[in-house]
């Protein structure tokens, strides 16, 4: 499964082969009963037949690509579509989702209660495969719910977690700097809408560095500019647009609600106007501590206590993943599954990530086994 996906990816919103795919996968062992969500989506629910507690809890693995050349020549199954790839390890999540189906649908007779496991489109890119999860219910009446990622600085054979905060929201802006035209040569006749973006781009960062805690992570991220339509024209305006990110649910609206002002307060000084639009993202992903101690015994007891890491930073430092809105509905586990060895040491969303074959047994059996003690105890 995980080389199939890897040899044929596809985007956010449209993997409708990695849907087939999978569906059939299930089917062949047995389990046909996959419902569809989120168009590209697949989840199925495994129920146990044994006597004990009727718990519920969900399982994710997500399933899109990005549009990134992949440029490893030495994987006998990369990329077969120009442009795309695996470069965040979610063939590798999908897949691991797919064993711990499988191997509950066979163990059915073994535990009591019910597990969902939910194969996620589109984390990467808006609308939001999580965010339906969460809209359409799938987590209504469940008790739990666990993530994992793949983790490039850690090495191969390692996991991690820790309670808390580990990924960052992230929220979208778009703004509209609007001045007046005028010649260059007269530039008190106009309102230079290039002058109060460099205003805005000065001030803004003053948020972070001077109004937010340090411990909330924030990060304002200004990632397109565009303005000015000839060299001797005083520019009448423009347009940007960025990521809004921090670790505190608490003051990511107060985040947002500051850039809006900062925008508004340096148009209004510059005698323009600023027009500001958002939308909220994900959510941050936070760990339940409770679960992230029952992960890291599980670890101890069956791997090794050297093969646990809790002093680590989060993925990509300032990233996020909409497993975010699983959190927000259910106590969540997010764990992370090292993949660092001699062939594989490049960052997530690169060309030459890459991750061995030889970490899914391990990682499926450690999923496994913690959904069953999740279940049964």
């Amino acid at each position: 499964m995980r080389q199939a996906m890897h040899r044929e990816p596809e985007l956010s919103n449209n993997e409708w082969k990695t849907q087939q795919r999978i569906r059939d996968a299930l089917e062949r062992f047995g389990l046909s009963d996959a419902k569809i969500f989120h168009k590209t989506g697949l989840y199925v629910d495994i129920e146990g037949a044994a006597e004990g507690p009727r718990r519920a809890i969900a399982l994710r693995g997500d399933i899109d690509a990005l549009p990134i050349q992949e440029t490893r020549d030495d994987l006998p199954y990369h990329s077969q579509v120009p442009g795309l790839m695996h470069a965040c390890g979610h063939d590798m999540h999908a897949s691991i989702a797919l064993g711990t189906a499988l191997a509950f649908h066979r163990m059915r007779e073994n535990f009591s209660g019910k597990l969902r496991v939910i194969f996620q489109p589109a984390e990467e890119a808006e609308p939001l495969g999580g965010r339906s999860v969460a809209e359409e219910g799938l987590l209504k009446g469940f008790e739990a719910a666990i993530g994992f990622h793949v983790k490039t600085d850690l090495p191969a054979g390692m996991y991690g977690a820790r309670a808390g905060a580990v990924t960052k929201s992230a929220d979208q802006f778009a703004l509209k700097l609007i001045g007046t035209m005028a010649h260059g040569a007269r530039p008190h006749a106009g309102v230079d809408a290039i002058a109060m973006a460099g205003a805005f781009i000065n001030e803004v960062q003053k948020i972070v560095s001077r109004e937010m805690p340090f411990a909330d992570g924030a990060i304002i991220t200004i990632g397109t500019i565009a303005g000015g339509e000839a060299t001797n024209i005083i520019c009448p305006s423009v347009t940007m647009t960025g990521t809004i990110r921090t670790s505190s649910p608490e003051r990511r609206t107060l985040l947002v609600q500051r850039v809006r002002e900062i925008a508004e307060g340096v148009a209004a000084m510059h005698r323009g106007k600023a027009e500001f639009s958002h939308r909220f993202g994900e959510p941050p992903v936070v760990n339940d501590a409770a679960m992230v101690d029952r992960f890291r015994r599980l670890v101890v007891d069956t791997v090794g206590e050297d093969r646990f890491a809790d002093k680590i930073s989060p993925v990509a430092g300032g990233g996020s993943d909409d497993f975010g809105f699983y959190s927000t509905c259910v106590p969540s586990l997010y764990f992370w599954f090292g993949s660092e060895d001699e062939r594989n040491h490049s960052g997530v969303h690169t060309p030459t990530f890459g991750a061995s074959d030889d970490l899914l047994v391990p990682t499926t059996e450690l999923a496994v086994r913690y959904c069953l003690e999740m279940l049964n105890s």
